[in-house]
């Protein structure tokens, strides 16, 4: 699996980034220079249509806006097509309106140079990754499949790589670093 420090590996795929039935508007290609210049934080999850992963999309969704304000993009993704996120986002009312958008990694190219592909499951593991602007992992977080993520922790972390300082256990975005 990548971790701290090693380069985000190159990557192109479908996205889904709404829920109209114009398919034409609804997907769209992403790669490594579609979010030139910005932090990222990619989030990917087993399966749509199941019961953990739409919690966590909400709950990234929720904090949208502070990313944003971070100079920050949110990916999510999986090994499921981009006509499977469609049918899903638009079957889940939570979920229509989503902020960003849900990679296809269909061929499983992503999670596997990633290290995250399940052997048991052949599904994208529960992973997190920061990736700063020139393209380096800062952070990577990885649950069961069963456990969710907390987003909120993510965003703390973002906020502790982004002041380039050391930051003791617990920092919150605002307190003094070391």
């Amino acid at each position: 699996m990548l971790g701290v420090g090693d380069i985000f590996p190159s990557f192109k795929v479908k996205a889904t980034v709404s829920s109209e039935k114009d398919l034409d508007k609804a997907f769209t290609d992403v790669d490594n220079s579609t979010y030139k210049d910005k932090w990222l934080v990619f989030f990917f999850y087993p399966k749509d249509f199941t019961f953990v992963c739409p919690t966590e999309l909400k709950g990234f969704a929720k904090l949208h806006k502070e990313f944003q304000d971070r100079n920050t993009q949110v990916l999510t993704g999986s090994t499921d097509s981009e006509f499977v996120h469609h049918a899903w986002r638009r079957q889940e009312k939570d979920l229509q309106d989503l902020p960003f958008p849900m990679l296809a990694d269909v061929k499983r190219e992503l999670t596997a140079s990633l290290g995250i592909l399940d052997p048991n499951e052949g599904v994208a593991q529960r992973a997190t990754y920061i990736v700063d602007p020139q393209g380096t992992i800062r952070f990577v977080y990885v649950t069961d499949l069963s456990v969710g993520r907390n987003p909120q922790e993510v965003l703390r972390i973002l906020d502790a790589l982004q002041t380039g300082e050391l930051c003791p256990c617990d920092w919150q975005q605002g307190e003094q670093t070391l």
